[in-house]
C-alpha cells in the first residue's frame, strides 16, 4: 500500500496533489536519479516525508530533520529517529533536501547549518508560472484542481467528456483546461490547453476530435484534468459517454472519477453466467504498482487475488474478474483492496456482444457504525435514504444489490419503499439483516407495474447497525433488446428541516440543503438524452416541488426555460425533445445543456442517452 497522506484536518493534502501532478512527478523522478547513491538528510518541515518516499522510493533518507522539538527522537518510519534540524552541521550526509516548495525561505533557513552541501527543495517540481494564477498562495487547493478520465478511442468505441463552465458561478473568469493524454503503456500521447472564455458555456472532449487533432492510433487509456483558475472549490466534475460504432450498439456513462486514491473500493459485481467482468486498473502516479499491490477479494472473505504483473506509471491494465475468480457468479460481489495506487476505477461488462461500464465507490476505512442513527427523533422521518428508478416494468427489469461500503461494517439491516410517480407507495419489502458477505439481488419489478423510484432505507427490525454510508448497485435490462445499464451511489437525509451532522447535504452552505442544481447534458449525432428525478423524502408532509429546467446554449448563453412539479416520493421522467422545441435545442447545439433548479427541495437524479438501437446510459447526475 502506498504510505500517503490524501486527507488532513483541513480537507484533502494539497501537498500529495502538487506531489503527485504528472509535471511535477517528470521533476522528481529526475531527481530521483540525480541523487541516486548519495546520503540524503532530508528536512520535513510538515510531516510529509512519508508520502513523498511512498512516490518517489528514489528519495529515501538516511536521516529526517525536523524542527518541532516535541518530535525529535520519534521514529521516522524509516529505521531511524527523527533528527533536530539544529544538529545538522553533526550529520553526515551528501545533499540536503528540503520538503518545501518555498526554494528561498529553505535555503535562508539552512544555508547556516548546510556546511557547503548542496541544498536541494521542491522548486523544479513547481508547475510552471502560467499554470499558477497570481494571488494565492503555491499549496492553495484551488491551484489543484484535477482529476483523470478513462479515454478511449478504437475501433469500437468513442468516448465523450462532457461539462459546464461551473467556475464562472464562483467567480472564476480566466479559465483554462489542460488535459495530459496517456495511452495504455502510460506513455504520453498527446497534451493541449483548452480556453474557456464564457461563463456557464458546455465544455466537451471528444476522443474521435482528438485523435484526429493529434494524429493518434487506437488508444485506451486515461486523460489527466487540470482546471487553470479554478474558483469555489478543487472538484473537477463530468459526464463521461462511451458509446459503440461501426454497427456496435454499446452505450454507458459514468461519472467523474473521485480524485483522491482510495484504500479500498467496492460494489463490483461479480460476473454473471455468461458476462466478461474487467476492472480498469489505470495508475495514477509516476511509480510503478508491484505484483500484488492491488487485489480482489470476495465481498466478506479474505480471499485476495491480485495482478501478477508490475503496472507500470500512469499505464492502463484489465483485470478479469472472471479469470481471477471462476467459480464466482453474480449476484455475488467483490471489493477492491487498491492501496491508494488508483482514483476512482471503472468496470467494464461485456454481455452477448455489448458493453456497459460503470464506476466502484470509496469503501471508507475511517467509519465506525453510530448508534445514534437507530434513535433519529421523529423529525428526521425515514433518516437516510438511497433513492433510484424503477423504469416501466412492461419495459426493463430493475434490480438492486446492497453493498458494505466501509471496512467496519458487518450487516446492513435494509428494506425497500416502492413509489409510483406520483409518490404513491406502492409495495414494501423488508430485505433483513443482511450479512457483509451476502449475495442477495432484488428484482423490483417484481413488486410493482409501475414506473416510478425506491428508497433503500435502513429497518433494523431485526437488529444490526448503521453506519449513514448505506449504498446500492442498481442494474436495469431492457426485456426486449437485452440492452443493460448500471449504477451505483450512497444515501443522505433528504428534505428535512432539522439536521443530524451534514445532513441534509447542500451543493454549497450548510445544512439543512433544500435546493437543487443539477447539470443534465444534451445528446448528440443520434444520442438522446434523458434523466429520471426523483423528490426524495425522509419525511412526509413536504410541499410538491417547484422545478425549473433552464436549457443554456454551449456558448452559456440561456435559450429557454420550463417548469415542472414533482410530488414528494415522486419522480419524473425528462426528455429534453419533448420539453423543449425542437429550435431550441439546435440553437443550444453541441455543448448545451440544462440546468435543473428548485429552490424548495432537494431533488436527486439518474441521466443518461439513448441510442437508436432501443440502447441506453444511466447514472446518477451531478450538481454544482
Amino acid at each position: 500500500m502506498l504510505n500517503i497522506r490524501t486527507f488532513g484536518p483541513q480537507g484533502g493534502n494539497v501537498l500529495y496533489k502538487a506531489l503527485a501532478h504528472p509535471l511535477a512527478a517528470e521533476a522528481l523522478v529526475r531527481m530521483e536519479k540525480e541523487l541516486s547513491g548519495k546520503k540524503i538528510a532530508i528536512y520535513d518541515p510538515e510531516g510529509n516525508v512519508e508520502t513523498l518516499v511512498a512516490l518517489y522510493p528514489g528519495l529515501r533518507p538516511d536521516v529526517v530533520l525536523v524542527h518541532d522539538t516535541e518530535e525529535v527522537g520519534k521514529t521516522d518510519s524509516f529505521g531511524g529517529i527523527k533528527k533536530a534540524l539544529v544538529d545538522l552541521p553533526l550529520i553526515e550526509s551528501d545533499v540536503i533536501f528540503a520538503l518545501s516548495f518555498e526554494d528561498a525561505k529553505m535555503k535562508h533557513r539552512l544555508t547556516p547549518l548546510a556546511q557547503n552541501r548542496s541544498i536541494h527543495t521542491l522548486q523544479s517540481a513547481r508547475l510552471p508560472e502560467h499554470m499558477i494564477p497570481s494571488g494565492k498562495p503555491y499549496l492553495n487547493k484551488l491551484n489543484f484542481a484535477t482529476n483523470f478520465a478513462f479515454f478511449r478511442e478504437n475501433e469500437y468505441f468513442s468516448t465523450r467528456i462532457v461539462t459546464a463552465n461551473y467556475w464562472s458561478n464562483y467567480g472564476a473568469s480566466s479559465l483554462r483546461y489542460w488535459f495530459r493524454l496517456y495511452d495504455d503503456k502510460g506513455k504520453v500521447i498527446a497534451q493541449w490547453e483548452q480556453k474557456v472564455d464564457q461563463a456557464g458555456s458546455g465544455i466537451t472532449i471528444d476522443s474521435k476530435d482528438i485523435q484526429e487533432r493529434f494524429n493518434l492510433p487506437p488508444f485506451t487509456g486515461q486523460l489527466f484534468i487540470h482546471v487553470l483558475g479554478a474558483q469555489g472549490h478543487d472538484v473537477v466534475k463530468y459526464a463521461l459517454d462511451i458509446w459503440g460504432k461501426n454497427n456496435n450498439p454499446s452505450l454507458s456513462v459514468t461519472h467523474d472519477a473521485n480524485a483522491w486514491p482510495s484504500v479500498r473500493y467496492a460494489t463490483l459485481p461479480a460476473p454473471d453466467k455468461d458476462e466478461t467482468v474487467v476492472v480498469w486498473i489505470q495508475n495514477s502516479h509516476a511509480t510503478p504498482i508491484p505484483v500484488g499491490g492491488i487485489t480482489f477479494n470476495p465481498m466478506g472473505k479474505e480471499d485476495h487475488r491480485g495482478n501478477t504483473k508490475e503496472i507500470g506509471a500512469f499505464e492502463t491494465v484489465a483485470i478479469n474478474i472472471g479469470e481471477l475468480f471462476p467459480d464466482l457468479k453474480w449476484p455475488e460481489q467483490l471489493e477492491m483492496r487498491a492501496g491508494r495506487h488508483v482514483v476512482r476505477p471503472r468496470y467494464e461488462i461485456t454481455q452477448r456482444k455489448r458493453t456497459r461500464i460503470a464506476h466502484l465507490n470509496v469503501e471508507r476505512d475511517n467509519l465506525r457504525p453510530d448508534p445514534s442513527i437507530r434513535n433519529f427523533p421523529p423529525s428526521l422521518g425515514r433518516g437516510f435514504l438511497l433513492p433510484f428508478p424503477i423504469l416501466d416494468p412492461k419495459k426493463f427489469e430493475t434490480f438492486v444489490q446492497p453493498n458494505p461500503m466501509s471496512e467496519a461494517l458487518e450487516n446492513i439491516p435494509v428494506r425497500l419503499d416502492i413509489f409510483d410517480e406520483d409518490g404513491q407507495k406502492q409495495a414494501e419489502h423488508f430485505l433483513g439483516n443482511l450479512p457483509r458477505d451476502h449475495s442477495v439481488a432484488i428484482g423490483l419489478h417484481d413488486f410493482t407495474d409501475k414506473a416510478g423510484h425506491a428508497d433503500l432505507v435502513y429497518d433494523f427490525r431485526n437488529g444490526g447497525e448503521a453506519d449513514g454510508w448505506l449504498h446500492a448497485l442498481v442494474r436495469f435490462r431492457h426485456r426486449e433488446t437485452d440492452h443493460a445499464a448500471e449504477t451505483s451511489f450512497g444515501s443522505h437525509i433528504f428534505n428535512t428541516l432539522m439536521t443530524w451532522r451534514s445532513e441534509p447535504q447542500s451543493y454549497s452552505g450548510p445544512p439543512p440543503g433544500l435546493t437543487t442544481r443539477l447539470f443534465l447534458k444534451l445528446g448528440h449525432d443520434h444520442l438522446k438524452s434523458f434523466c429520471c428525478l426523483i423528490y426524495p423524502a425522509s419525511l412526509e408532509g413536504v410541499l410538491s416541488s417547484e422545478t425549473t429546467l433552464h436549457l443554456y446554449g454551449a456558448n452559456g448563453e440561456l435559450v429557454s426555460e420550463t417548469k415542472i412539479s414533482i410530488k414528494p416520493s415522486g419522480s419524473y421522467m425528462v426528455y429534453p425533445h419533448k420539453l423543449f422545441e425542437e429550435n431550441d435545442l439546435q440553437k443550444a447545439g453541441i455543448g448545451g445543456y440544462i440546468l435543473i433548479r428548485d429552490l424548495t427541495c432537494r431533488l436527486f437524479g439518474y441521466h443518461g442517452l439513448e441510442n437508436d438501437h432501443e440502447g441506453f446510459s444511466l447514472d446518477h447526475m451531478f450538481g454544482f
